[in-house]
């Protein structure tokens, strides 16, 4: 992990061409791309730089939450792990999001796991800095407030997938939600999914033995295939028909 800073004028320095980028990336992300050229200017100029390698952890739960990021590139896994080892996939985010955010409300411990899915570039901002900018543009809270809603929302709709719906209907929703996050932005209509069938049990709650017989009565009728490590989904549409079954 290497860092780098947006302190003061973003152009300067043998990693000019990466920082323009990192400026641009954040000024446009989802908390902030409604302000003005000024207000956007004076929130990178309060950001750090990170990279991260894939697997890298970013943040843990129970760890310190005293800093708000924004994915520049790549990908995070935001979970929430249980005893067993096993993990609950609350979302996956990509460049443009914000994540981290409810330390900027109460600066308590991380309620998940922040892990980097592929190699990634984050601006992270301080709380005391962020805090700080806010009440000095007040214009900025309705976005943050939309950011906690959507998160909010996304959280509730995963817990109830697992409590409500058979197993193919949550299958079903991981894997095309898993498919888009792959393709992202533009879903497509045959993807591979970069996942085992364990981590996808752990996403939906259940055995490996289950996930294992659903994917291969799947694959008898061509919805998917399934290769080592991966998943193939061959029918968008009829995984979408079962998805919808709820």
């Amino acid at each position: 992990m290497s860092s780098l800073t947006l302190r003061g004028d973003c152009g300067v320095g043998p990693d000019k061409g990466m920082l323009q980028e990192a400026c641009h990336l954040l000024g446009n992300c989802t908390l902030f791309g409604s302000l003005s050229a000024d207000e956007r200017a004076a929130v990178v100029a309060l950001a750090r730089i990170r990279t991260f390698n894939a697997g890298e952890t970013v943040f843990g739960i129970g760890s310190p939450g005293d800093q708000m990021m924004a994915l520049l590139g790549g990908t995070i896994r935001i979970s929430v792990p249980s005893s067993q080892g096993k993990e609950l996939l609350l979302a996956m985010i990509q460049p443009g999001e914000v994540f981290g955010e409810l330390a900027v409300l109460d600066g308590k411990e991380r309620s998940a796991d922040a892990v980097a899915e592929t190699a990634c570039l984050v601006a992270i901002l301080d709380r005391r800095d962020i805090l700080s900018f806010f009440e000095r543009t007040p214009s900025a809270w309705p976005n943050l407030v939309k950011v906690l809603c959507q998160r909010l929302r996304r959280t509730d709709q995963v817990f109830a997938e697992v409590a409500l719906l058979a197993l193919p209907v949550r299958l079903a929703k991981t894997m095309l939600r898993a498919a888009d996050w792959e393709t992202y932005p533009a879903p497509a209509e045959s993807s591979k999914i970069q996942f085992s069938q364990r981590e996808l049990a752990n996403m939906v709650g259940s055995s490996r033995e289950s996930v294992n017989k659903c994917l291969r009565n799947w694959q008898r009728t061509g919805l998917v295939r399934i290769l080592e490590g991966s998943i193939v989904i061959t029918d968008r549409r009829a995984l979408e028909n079962i998805a919808d079954a709820a």
